[in-house]
């Protein structure tokens, strides 16, 4: 930490991966936590877009961005890319100073959290994996829910200034814990959708009118986010409104992955994504996840 505003400490930050979620989220650490943030994205003009925006300093490598810094987010596609930007030729692990907490809100996997956890362990500085919740609304408005795996000390530095984009975060467990927090919220909304969608479908079919059913039913205990935030654009047949198809069949890969490993179960999940599959196939990669029932009206 550098400087004080008021009770707000102010940290000296790099951000890497500037996507639909973590442009936003980058947004948020500078002006609403008025930290010091630089910027990284492997395609340079969205970071000069974002630097010309908001202010700050660009980078144009992780290890550039990561010299120095108090804090190292970052929120790029899949393992792969993650690796990339941390343990990677230019990565940011190369540069990190001792001390430093990098924090990952990309959703991946586990293991390749646990990897780098170590990695991290053994060049003196912390690493949390820290997946999102919430969308790209979530991240816009800065109240994202955050799942947090690591140790206790580097997350409780580490916790005021992840505030700055969320609404909720809490420490999981060990590193790794965040990622299988993260799947558990994955297949507990796959099977949530696919069974509103069925339920739209089943009203539609039987003729009734879906806006006075969903007034009804969503105050009992059928009733979930899903439910009061996307009815009305299912009904409608509109699917541009959240997290993307592809995404969500990463997202259940990842699970189902673990699920191998750990022995879990999950018919429900493993059926859900060949739905999205199916989805996928109708040219719907980039619809939201409530198009599983443009598959029932085909």
């Amino acid at each position: 930490m550098r400087r004080s505003k008021g009770n707000l400490k102010m940290a000296v930050v790099a951000f890497l991966g500037l996507g639909v979620m973590g442009y936003p989220m980058a947004a948020h650490l500078k002006n609403k936590g008025g930290h010091d943030v630089t910027v990284y994205n492997r395609t340079t003009a969205k970071s000069e877009q974002w630097v010309a925006q908001h202010g700050g300093k660009l980078a144009v490598t992780p290890a550039a961005a990561a010299e120095g810094k108090d804090f190292v987010f970052s929120c790029v596609g899949n393992d792969d890319d993650l690796r990339s930007v941390t343990s990677g030729p230019d990565g940011a692990f190369k540069s990190m100073k001792k001390g430093a907490i990098f924090i990952d809100n990309t959703t991946a996997s586990a293991e390749v959290a646990r990897e780098l956890g170590q990695k991290a362990e053994g060049a003196g500085f912390s690493f949390l994996d820290a997946p999102v919740s919430g969308g790209q609304a979530g991240a816009e408005n800065g109240v994202l829910t955050v799942m947090v795996g690591g140790k206790q000390d580097a997350f409780d530095k580490a916790k005021p200034v992840i505030d700055a984009y969320a609404r909720m975060v809490g420490l999981m467990g060990p590193t790794g814990s965040g990622q299988l927090t993260k799947m558990i919220n994955q297949i507990a909304i796959a099977g949530l959708v696919q069974g509103l969608s069925e339920g739209i479908h089943f009203g539609k079919k039987a003729g009734l009118d879906i806006e006075k059913v969903v007034e009804v039913i969503s105050k009992g205990a059928a009733g979930s986010w899903q439910m009061e935030n996307r009815h009305k654009t299912m009904n409608a047949g509109k699917y541009d409104y959240g997290f993307a198809v592809d995404w969500m069949r990463k997202d259940l890969g990842i699970c189902l992955a673990e699920a191998d490993r750990n022995g879990a179960l999950l018919p429900v999940t493993a059926l859900v994504d060949q739905f999205y599959k199916e989805v996928q196939s109708m040219g719907g990669n980039r619809w939201d996840t409530s198009s599983l029932l443009a598959r029932l009206e085909r």
